[in-house]
Formats: C-alpha cells, sequence, structure tokens
C-alpha cells in the first residue's frame, strides 16, 4: 500500500476512564511502518498516567486546553501550540488541569508490530506512584 485516506468516520474513538484516544495511524488502519498517530482527548481533572514505551519516541503536541506534563521528574504546563518530545524508554504522563476537556495529537515512532503501540505502565511503582 502506498498511501491512505482516513476518514473520521472510519476511526471511531476509543472511550477510556480518562477520556478518549482516536487512532490517525496504524499499521492495521493505514499501513504505517513507521508513524503511529493518535488524537487524544483528556477529560478534565483525568489524565494518561506514568508509562513509557521501551522501543518508541514521541512527540505530544497541545491543540486545545493547558496540560501538566511530565518527563521523567520533571514538570511543565504546555499550553495550545506547545509540544514535547520523549526519547523511548522515558517515564512520562499528561493530566488535565483544566475545567474543560484537553485535546493533544501524540506521534510515536516507530510502529511496533500489527498493533503498533507498545506501553509500559509504571504509576504504580516509585517514585512515579508518589508525583501527584
Amino acid at each position: 500500500m502506498e498511501g491512505k485516506f482516513l476518514t473520521l468516520k472510519e476511526s471511531e474513538p476509543v472511550s477510556l476512564e480518562w477520556g478518549l484516544l482516536r487512532w490517525i495511524s496504524l499499521p492495521d488502519l493505514t499501513g504505517t511502518k513507521q508513524l503511529v498517530v493518535i488524537e487524544v482527548s483528556l477529560l478534565p481533572g483525568h489524565g494518561h498516567n506514568f508509562h513509557k514505551h521501551p522501543r518508541q519516541e514521541e512527540v505530544i503536541y497541545v491543540i486545545e486546553g493547558t496540560v501538566e506534563q511530565w518527563l521523567e521528574g520533571e514538570k511543565r504546563e504546555l499550553s495550545p501550540g506547545d509540544s514535547i518530545f520523549i526519547p523511548a524508554d522515558t517515564v512520562h504522563a499528561s493530566f488535565n488541569v483544566s475545567s474543560s476537556d484537553v485535546k493533544l495529537m501524540a506521534i510515536l515512532g516507530p510502529a511496533i508490530e500489527s498493533e503498533g503501540y507498545e506501553l509500559v505502565d509504571v504509576s504504580g511503582e516509585d517514585p512515579w506512584k508518589t508525583l501527584r
């Protein structure tokens, strides 16, 4: 496959307790080998807790809202137009600290197998479980 158009109807959002994911690019969805792209909506007061992607780099770009973004033990507030680069195997987390939804675009590479996405949750481990 050399390319693929993807309409909004072809990419149904996945509802999670902390928000929504909408897959923009995955190996099984678009045939990509290098890029996984996800539109993420975080509900007010919720977030994607501390985790890492052992074999994937990631860029998170803020589309709307304000997010409390962690990179290892460093915390910053990011606003629309701000972004963060996360090296492979680096612990990070994103939390919505506002009263409205936050919308992010996450881009990871390379794609890992057919799922495209590899995640290790470390939120229950020290020191991550005590940072927030």
